[in-house]
């Protein structure tokens, strides 16, 4: 059985997980979507920008979130004037995630868009279809296999998330003590190994549900494409 501790952790990281998935679809969806149909000048250097959150050492980019959304941070000072708090608050811990998942969720949806026969998108606009429509009857649905990978990618990756979110929002108990902080705040105790080793085996027991899940909708899409 778990501890309250242990039992805390994991419906934290549940909770940090489902609301950074949840907010990074609707922009992984239009950004992916744009970067698959449109050129423009220095596309590379933004895509590179994109991509940093996987290069980064997650404690730079915890501190840079501590820069701009502090309580004196550039942008967070303003929010602080609004009553909206996000350093050391679990809500911070949700957008630690998001930045540090995002890249993993854009590129399956990006790889589906690309992969479409854009012929079904002209013969529905010649047939008087909007382009609204075409995109949600359309390359929505077409989509929804790389908006799955991609999901199951970002809250996997939100459940991992330990540098950024440390140095951001800290190790709050109930608060900000999502699983991995749990696990290493249990390891710096005399008496936390067992809890630390029953939130490790956790860990990979999520993981790997992760990883088939995501095995089993590629399979299912393959075979789709080869008939």
């Amino acid at each position: 059985m778990l501890s309250p501790e242990e039992l805390s952790a994991l419906y934290l990281s549940a909770k940090v997980a489902c609301f950074a998935t949840l907010f990074c679809i609707p922009f992984a969806i239009a950004l992916a979507w744009y970067l698959a149909r449109y050129q423009f000048r220095l596309k590379f250097i933004f895509e590179a920008f994109l991509q940093l959150p996987m290069v980064l050492p997650p404690v730079v980019l915890g501190y840079l979130l501590l820069i701009l959304f502090g309580n004196k941070g550039w942008i967070g000072q303003y929010l602080h004037q609004m009553g909206i708090e996000l350093a050391f608050n679990w809500k911070g811990a949700v957008l630690a995630s998001m930045i540090v998942a995002f890249p993993l969720i854009v590129q399956p949806i990006r790889l589906s868009f690309q992969m479409m026969n854009q012929q079904l998108e002209h013969i529905a606009g010649s047939l008087g279809a909007s382009p609204m429509k075409v995109f949600f009857s359309i390359n929505l649905p077409l989509a929804l296999p790389g908006i799955l990978i991609g999901s199951i990618l970002c809250f996997s990756r939100s459940l991992g998330e330990f540098g950024a979110t440390m140095t951001f929002v800290g190790n709050i108990p109930d608060e900000t003590r999502t699983i991995p902080i749990a696990i290493y705040s249990f390891l710096q105790q005399p008496d936390g190994e067992q809890m630390a080793m029953r939130l490790v085996t956790l860990s990979l027991i999520l993981a790997f549900s992760a990883l088939i899940a995501n095995y089993f909708i590629l399979q299912k899409y393959q075979r789709k494409l080869t008939g």
